[in-house]
């Protein structure tokens, strides 16, 4: 075959062709083992935690409160919560998140001024999270933006304190999830309710929000997952590392699942650190279901908004 002056042949053109085909081969097998090798790793480390936890892992862990007893110790008040916390974190961060990217996507102007806002946004998303735990002492424990007196003087070291970190913590992450899932609705279907007499709110409540919903679900729980298993933000707002009691409201103090394991394994006994592989064990169950749930809520609204 001949183009311009230039002619290729069969003949050239295979080799070549062999060299693509064996870099791929190779490229695909450096792929296979770095997987190999985080998967590895990971089984090593999960049988570690089963082999040091599972000598504690009984109903009695879940029940019991921490104690200075290794036999007597347990997980409820971690566990309780981590529940509020995370309870607390969703209530917050998913309206005002989802709220964010539905006037972003859908009202926002194209200009400078939205623009910057949307790179702040994905500039937070990177952000070290014990900079929002910083940010959560000054304001919400102390009432304070750092200058000035306290502004009713904050909420203490409580549950709505430690739920309002961390949805500043993960907001970024539901507003960009949220935004790639309304960015996907096809511009057809707003067009066709357009196109029928329906106002703006009413195509994005009853057409773009039931179509991107699954994606706003699945990067929601993704984040909460995310939310659940930090600790530097919570020890920055004052989350206790020993609590003896299950939370009942907001303004309770508490603690979490991460720093009661972290109290046990700053202990030097070493009954204390298996009670700590039993509370990974707990953990990891608690951070799988989750996962499972948005699974499995991606699969349900999907098929009953048709995608």
């Amino acid at each position: 075959m001949a183009a311009g002056n230039t002619t290729v042949t069969r003949e050239g053109y295979v080799p070549r062709l062999s060299f693509r085909q064996t870099v791929g081969t190779g490229f695909l097998a450096l792929c296979m083992a770095g997987t190999m090798v985080g998967i590895v790793f990971l089984v090593v480390l999960l049988t570690d935690v089963w082999r040091d936890g599972v000598g504690f892992l009984r109903w009695e862990f879940l029940q019991n409160f921490p104690s200075r007893f290794p036999e007597r110790a347990g997980f409820q008040s971690a566990l309780w919560g981590s529940l509020w916390l995370i309870g607390t974190t969703a209530l917050l961060a998913f309206p005002i998140g989802v709220g964010a990217a539905i006037y972003l996507e859908e009202y926002a102007p194209k200009n400078f001024v939205t623009r910057a806002i949307q790179v702040n946004i994905s500039n937070l998303a990177g952000v070290p999270s014990i900079v929002f735990g910083l940010l959560g002492l000054q304001i919400f424990v102390r009432g304070t933006i750092g200058i000035g007196p306290s502004v009713g003087g904050g909420f203490g070291r409580s549950i709505i304190a430690g739920g309002a970190t961390m949805a500043l913590l993960i907001l970024p992450i539901v507003i960009v999830a949220a935004q790639e899932s309304i960015k996907a609705v096809p511009p057809s279907l707003r067009e066709a309710s357009y196109g029928v007499g329906a106002t703006r709110w009413q195509t994005v409540w009853h057409h773009v929000l039931p179509q991107a919903f699954p994606g706003i679900l699945t990067g929601t729980i993704l984040a909460l997952s995310r939310a659940i298993g930090e600790t530097a933000p919570l020890i920055m707002i004052g989350a206790l590392t020993f609590v003896a009691f299950r939370p009942e409201d907001l303004l309770d103090p508490f603690t979490v699942m991460p720093i009661q394991i972290y109290n046990w394994v700053s202990r030097p006994q070493a009954d204390f650190h298996d009670l700590a592989a039993t509370g990974i064990i707990v953990l990891l169950v608690v951070l799988l279901s989750m996962n499972a749930l948005a699974v499995f809520l991606r699969q349900w609204t999907g098929r009953r908004y048709g995608r």
